[in-house]
């Protein structure tokens, strides 16, 4: 059997109450400091870590056309049964590389990533962020979340401060638009003083000489 993919650790072990916890909140609520900022429009939407596929099907129930990157089979597979959508492609291939998805040379107008940077270390951090920004659209979004507070058992996660991702992300002409820390929406989470950071970035036009 192959080892998990750095940073899904612990996933697998535990997809089925995973699967319970995260289909009982609503993405509305989940994404609420951030859903003045996803498109309204129908738009091109890469969701990286998309786990049990709730935001995936929500967007796709919004118009949007969505790749949804997952490398934990005992997620993606029974996502893909739980959301069947046309408009949803689903997609085994994970960070820092993302090596299939950047093959392909698409790029999104909107790119999440919620609850994935905090299990890349810093090193692969660094990495990561040139691929994610050339998989933004000009003009285009990418929203972050990422969560603090104490690591569950079997997981890896790290305390990554927002300033040092604002700063990797301006290196690589995405602008910061939202930093802002908010709670968690699981009752337990927010016992354990679990918080998030939410991020939002704009990929600078390039401009007309």
């Amino acid at each position: 059997m192959s080892a998990p993919v750095s940073g899904t650790e612990g996933y697998a072990d535990e997809a089925e109450e995973l699967f319970t916890l995260y289909e009982s909140i609503p993405t509305a609520d989940a994404h609420r400091a951030v859903l003045h900022l996803i498109p309204t429009a129908p738009s091109s939407v890469l969701d990286i870590g998309s786990g049990t596929g709730r935001d995936a099907a929500w967007f796709a129930a919004m118009g949007h056309r969505v790749v949804a990157v997952e490398p934990t089979d005992a997620m993606r597979l029974p996502a893909m049964e739980l959301h069947p959508s046309p408009r949803i492609e689903w997609l085994n291939d994970s960070l820092p590389d993302l090596a299939l998805l950047l093959a392909r040379g698409e790029r999104f107008d909107l790119v999440m990533l919620t609850a994935v940077w905090m299990h890349l270390d810093a090193q692969q951090r660094r990495r990561a962020m040139p691929n994610l920004a050339a998989l933004v659209q000009a003009g285009g979004v990418m929203i972050m979340k990422i969560r603090h507070g104490p690591v569950p058992v079997g997981r890896r996660m790290f305390e990554i401060p927002a300033e040092e991702t604002i700063q990797l992300a301006q290196m690589q002409d995405l602008h910061p638009v939202l930093n802002l820390r908010t709670e968690s929406s699981q009752e337990r989470n927010r016992i354990a003083g679990v918080t998030w950071t939410n991020l939002a970035f704009v990929k600078r036009k390039e401009s007309v000489a």
